[in-house]
């Protein structure tokens, strides 16, 4: 089974678009995101285009502040500040990565807990380890819904995560562990990553290797989601090595097609229950 992440996207993007409508009946308003964008990185100037685009599709406002490389810290520490006290911004994206000059940390930080749509403040981080209410990064709450689409429970299933990072890895742990998944983080300093996968009913790759994860790393019928896109002179591949890996898997997300989209979509679902919560307070 290949997951069609682009076909389950449009369809949470309809889903989205219903609740909007009927938020904006309710409150005669509508969700706002705006995304700060540094510099003229390719990837991130793609990203964040079709982040437009998939806003404005599914009727929130969206609204791009875009700054040269060469600025100063604190003009973007201001203009958090300003967007923080804005009512008509429910979400707020600083694009990363960011120029060296500037502190990420002191960026994500600023920004208020109950408009940070990717998730990545220390008081969301917090929240979501400790089983509360929380705005989950996109790109795990991405894979969590594809891994749902394919088997609605995962309890009892031994989960393995390739990479530990704050931005996937480690949340990704935290959604299996609410549904109750028994669950491995692995990494560059893991023994036998092989044989960690081979017991994995479920493996996440998100560690930025091409081709890494191969069949025989693979049991049968497990669930595989590849988060890694990584540029080649074959084209863009993930972290595993699909066309093998899809012959052994009982599901396999594609690259490109899988995660990417359904990554944009979390987000517009993140920046509509930001919006929720700050009408409830």
């Amino acid at each position: 089974m290949i997951i069609d992440g682009k076909k389950i996207a449009a369809e949470l993007r309809a889903e989205l678009k219903e609740r909007i409508n009927e938020l904006k009946s309710k409150y005669h308003k509508v969700p706002g995101l705006t995304v700060i964008l540094v510099g003229e990185d390719p990837p991130s100037k793609i990203y964040v285009r079709n982040k437009e685009k998939s806003a404005i599709e599914v009727g929130i406002n969206s609204e791009v502040i875009r700054y040269p490389d060469d600025i100063e810290e604190k003009v973007i520490l201001n203009k958090i500040k300003e967007l923080n006290s804005n009512d008509k911004v429910s979400g707020i994206l600083v694009q990363l990565p960011l120029p060296k000059h500037i502190d990420k940390r002191k960026v994500i930080e600023t920004i208020l807990p109950n408009k940070d749509v990717d998730g990545f403040h220390p008081m969301n981080v917090g929240n979501l380890s400790s089983g509360y209410d929380s705005s989950i990064p996109c790109t795990p709450l991405g894979c969590y819904l594809l891994l749902k689409k394919v088997e609605k429970n995962l309890n009892g299933k031994h989960a393995v995560i390739i990479g530990r990072s704050n931005l996937n890895g480690k949340p990704m742990a935290q959604l299996l562990l609410k549904e109750n998944c028994t669950v491995t983080i692995t990494h560059s300093k893991t023994k036998d990553l092989k044989a960690e996968c081979k017991r994995a009913d479920i493996i996440v790759a998100a560690v930025g290797r091409p081709k890494l994860v191969k069949a025989d790393w693979v049991k049968k019928d497990a669930i595989v989601i590849d988060v890694g896109i990584n540029k080649t002179n074959f084209g863009l591949v993930g972290d595993v090595d699909f066309d093998e890996v899809a012959k052994v898997a009982k599901a396999i997300t594609p690259v490109p097609g899988g995660i990417g989209p359904m990554t944009i979509a979390c987000l517009l679902s993140n920046t509509i229950e930001c919006f929720k919560k700050i009408r409830s307070n």
